[in-house]
């Protein structure tokens, strides 16, 4: 269920009145959902930019439009409008658009694929680095693989045990052993040059 609260639909309502055109609505889109780089989009949509799938909610004046494919990511998203000493601004909050928390029942390649994303991702990112899950072996040693800035990078052995490592074995002592299966020699844009 997304929210569209009462300030955030009189602020579309003023707007679509502005623009005086029949059966303009607002449509909601999530923008790489499921990533650390997800993000929401808003935009005024007339009938013939619709798909014919989109979920439609009925607000005072106009309609919203939600993106099918956007739909599990928005679900439990509030839309409203915030008003501060500079007018206000939207203020969009979507709990599920980053990716969905696994349960405890979800398999350990899950719950990683779902921490490395959320929590390591964003921090490598100000380094224009990532890293992703290669392999999880049956002797409980996880395989990463380095990409964008840290590929290569000069500090990434560091990165790899003080960081990265520490972190999945607190969260998942069923993990032996962290190991990096990344050809660093072929980087060409290492952020830290060793």
């Amino acid at each position: 269920m997304i929210q569209i609260l009462e300030g955030a639909q009189r602020h579309f309502r003023r707007l679509i009145e502005d623009q005086d055109l029949p059966g303009l609505g607002v449509r909601l889109t999530a923008e790489h959902p499921g990533t650390a780089r997800a993000d929401c989009r808003l935009e005024f949509c007339e009938p013939s930019d619709l798909a014919g799938d989109e979920w439609a909610i009925d607000c005072d004046g106009f309609t919203l439009y939600v993106d099918a494919a956007s739909v599990a990511f928005l679900d439990g998203a509030e839309i409203d409008f915030v008003t501060d000493s500079t007018g206000g601004q939207l203020a969009i909050k979507a709990p599920h658009l980053k990716a969905r928390t696994p349960g405890e029942d979800a398999s350990l390649p899950e719950r990683l694929r779902h921490l490395i994303e959320v929590e390591i991702n964003p921090s490598l990112a100000s380094h224009g680095g990532r890293v992703a899950l290669e392999e999880l072996r049956n002797d409980g040693s996880v395989v990463l693989r380095f990409g964008g800035g840290c590929q290569g990078c000069g500090m990434v052995g560091t990165t790899l045990r003080e960081g990265i490592e520490r972190t999945l074995r607190d969260r998942f002592p069923e993990i032996t052993a962290v190991l990096d299966a990344t050809d660093h020699a072929s980087g060409t844009a290492p952020y830290y040059r060793g």
